[in-house]
């Protein structure tokens, strides 16, 4: 089992935007929305080019802060989202891809039934602090 993944502890990244931003300093956050069921999907980075490119191809293109390049969802596992808007904040520094998934994977982490899922299975305990898997 993959701790960060499955575990229950919190363990926030509060140094992902830092090192985004040193390593990738034109990019924009954007959330990813299912239209039709209105979850948050995943939140993910777009440059210009990725934006373009995802205004063309009507599909969900990010780029990729890990790997340093352009990701168009589901290109290798065939879990492609269709873009069908794009919300811009007030101040026009991020995004919202509102899209429907032609596949219903999701997420690279899969539940116990080895099913998809979305990537926010978790739920913070206010009261405990500690993390629920939402989707085991």
């Amino acid at each position: 089992m993959k701790e960060l993944e499955e575990g229950t502890t919190l363990q926030l990244d509060f140094t992902k935007i830092a090192k985004v931003a040193a390593a990738c300093p034109d990019v924009i956050p954007v959330a990813v929305q299912n239209i039709d069921t209105q979850e948050v999907i995943l939140v993910a980075y777009v440059n210009q080019t990725a934006l373009q490119r995802a205004i063309e191809k009507r599909t969900a293109v990010f780029w990729s802060t890990s790997r340093n390049e352009l990701w168009i969802k589901g290109e290798r596992s065939g879990e492609t989202f269709e873009l069908l808007e794009v919300l811009v904040n007030c101040e026009q520094n991020s995004l919202v891809y509102k899209v429907r998934p032609r596949i219903c994977n999701i997420c690279h982490t899969k539940n116990q039934q080895g099913e998809a899922r979305n990537c926010y299975y978790r739920r913070l305990d206010l009261e405990t602090r500690e993390l629920e898997n939402l989707d085991p």
